[in-house]
């Protein structure tokens, strides 16, 4: 995908492989968190010039960008769900190479005031055991279509997708993870995958956190189940 100047090569930043999975331009993209910022009353602004010069990570003469803004960095940061440091983080990658990185599309299904959580088999080097619903994204697939799929691959329960929660590095693996909220539809809980899980159950919202640790599950998350009995 090209960007605002034509320029097809691969994304310099974190920051630019966002934008562009997202298909839109620098211009699109100004404008959309222009509007992101007067819906939720953030001071930030972002003009496309200084939106090129974020995605460079330098000045056009090559300068380090400096500090970003406080409330540009916070007008990113809740747009993304992920630290300014880590979206202006420069691409480590083989000249000539393009960025892939692994994502993974997570499915939070509620029904009532219930969530749907599996258990990975064995305890792996991540340490994570109960988790969400949860499948790679492969180039070209669409996170919500992934998440509704690999819901009902892992567990037998077809589910809708209603919005999307946000995007984060994972704080333990280290994955970009993708989160959106669905409704159930129909099917039984049930572990329909037994070479990866051991379990697939429903757990009230209020009793998450005794599955699944409270500084592991991601902000928008507890706040999109705070309504049916979650703290935050």
């Amino acid at each position: 995908m090209r960007d605002a100047d034509g320029d097809d090569s691969a994304p310099r930043t974190l920051l630019e492989q966002l934008i562009w999975e997202r298909r839109q331009t620098f211009e699109e993209f100004a404008e959309f968190a222009e509007e992101f910022a007067r819906e939720h009353d953030e001071p930030g602004t972002l003009s496309v010039r200084h939106l090129g010069r974020l995605v460079a990570g330098a000045h056009p003469d090559g300068r380090p960008l400096g500090a970003v803004r406080p409330a540009t960095a916070r007008l990113l940061e809740r747009i993304f769900g992920i630290s300014i440091d880590e979206l202006l983080a420069p691409l480590d990658r083989p000249a000539g190479t393009t960025f892939q990185p692994l994502r993974v599309a997570i499915a939070v299904v509620v029904r009532g005031t219930d969530v749907l959580i599996v258990c990975r088999r064995g305890d792996d080097a991540s340490g994570i055991s109960w988790q969400f619903p949860a499948g790679v994204i492969k180039p070209g697939s669409r996170p919500a279509v992934v998440a509704v799929r690999e819901t009902l691959a892992e567990t037998g329960v077809h589910c809708v997708v209603t919005r999307k929660l946000g995007t984060r590095l994972h704080p333990t693996t280290g994955v970009l993870c993708e989160y959106v909220l669905c409704d159930y539809v129909a099917g039984e809980a049930h572990n329909a995958d037994v070479v990866e899980n051991v379990a697939a159950i429903w757990v009230s919202s209020a009793n998450l956190t005794r599955f699944v640790p409270a500084v592991q599950v991601y902000g928008p998350v507890l706040r999109a189940l705070a309504p049916v009995g979650t703290a935050t």
